[in-house]
């Protein structure tokens, strides 16, 4: 297909019309829409796309300046049909933060996306784990990057280290040889890849602080990326080491107690990380960070569920199935 033939197409897209009151009335519908691709954009045929919370909480109107109507999705691989010189016939993945929020999205057949957006999608990956490294792995990663990048003999402290970005954050620690600490909420093992072991506190039982105080000699936790937000806040804030940065990316209440004479003895850094502020080609910026460990092996995608694969007309299903808090990656396929 040349690219005079695809510089418009055809694609099937899942619609929201207007904002649902919960997720149970999510009423997704399936149109065909024309895509046309700039001069200095990509046309892809998506191959896959995730399902994230984000898509879900913007879908029921948690997110004030998501648009309607839209086709919503972040996460996306696929193959370029249409683009710039050499760009034709690249199989790359992607994510954004505007992405199925603020402009049409990648819950469809068919998406157009800036040239700088893309990497290139491992060889040693399908097409559904691709679309599945995203979100986590963009999120974790760019709480790093404003954190810091953690150092080898640094200890890490994950809370939710069993959901997907935690299980990113070890990933990406673990490469870096960083020491990682793991929390959980009631006894279970980490569940995800790691390059090295990880020692897991179950809260359940013992005080998180506490123990890892008693793991690092006295010190506690260079950073400690919190997953969950409130719930854990005074946890991780006692856990830090001097100069500690605690990275917070979620919450369920917005006010906590917090201590600024221990805050400022402790010399902390608090770090927020929102990815839906961060367009295609930042996205895109962070994930070339990561190309190196997918490609070198020492970060992997999520294990995909064949059961947690829908196609665009099970939006629906899909959408309902996140916000029963699946541990799946939820893809569609077009």
């Amino acid at each position: 297909m040349s690219p005079a033939d695809t510089r418009t197409v055809e694609a099937r897209c899942v619609r929201l019309d207007a904002k649902a009151e919960n997720a149970a009335a999510i009423a997704p519908s399936v149109e065909r829409r024309m895509l046309t691709c700039g001069p200095n954009d990509l046309l892809i045929e998506v191959k896959a796309a995730a399902v994230n919370p984000s898509d879900v909480k913007a879908a029921t109107g948690l997110m004030p300046y998501a648009v309607f109507p839209r086709t919503p999705g972040r996460d996306y691989a696929g193959v370029v049909i249409d683009g710039p010189g050499g760009t034709i016939g690249r199989e790359v993945f992607g994510s954004s933060g505007d992405l199925g929020i603020r402009r049409d999205g990648t819950h469809a057949s068919h998406l157009v996306v800036e040239a700088d957006a893309v990497v290139e999608k491992p060889k040693s990956v399908s097409w559904e784990e691709a679309a599945g490294i995203g979100v986590p792995f963009v999120t974790a990663m760019e709480g790093f990057r404003r954190a810091g990048v953690p150092k080898s003999g640094e200890t890490v402290l994950v809370f939710g280290v069993n959901g997907k970005v935690g299980q990113a954050a070890v990933q990406i620690a673990t490469w870096q040889g960083a020491r990682v600490v793991g929390v959980v909420r009631k006894a279970e093992a980490y569940e995800g890849h790691s390059n090295a072991p990880i020692e897991v506190i179950d809260v359940s039982a013992v005080d998180a602080a506490t123990r890892v105080r008693e793991l690092t000699g006295g010190n506690g936790a260079d950073i400690v990326f919190n997953t969950v937000g409130d719930p854990y806040f005074q946890a991780a804030h006692k856990s830090l080491a001097l100069r500690g940065r605690q990275i917070l990316i979620a919450a369920i209440d917005r006010i906590v107690q917090f201590n600024i004479l221990e805050f400022y003895r402790g010399q902390h850094t608090y770090v927020g990380i929102d990815t839906l502020g961060l367009s295609s080609a930042a996205t895109g910026a962070v994930l070339h960070d990561l190309g190196p460990g997918f490609g070198g092996g020492h970060l992997r995608p999520f294990p995909i569920n064949a059961n947690a694969i829908y196609p665009l007309e099970r939006a629906k299903e899909a959408y309902v199935a996140v916000a029963g808090s699946s541990r799946d990656r939820v893809i569609l396929k077009p």
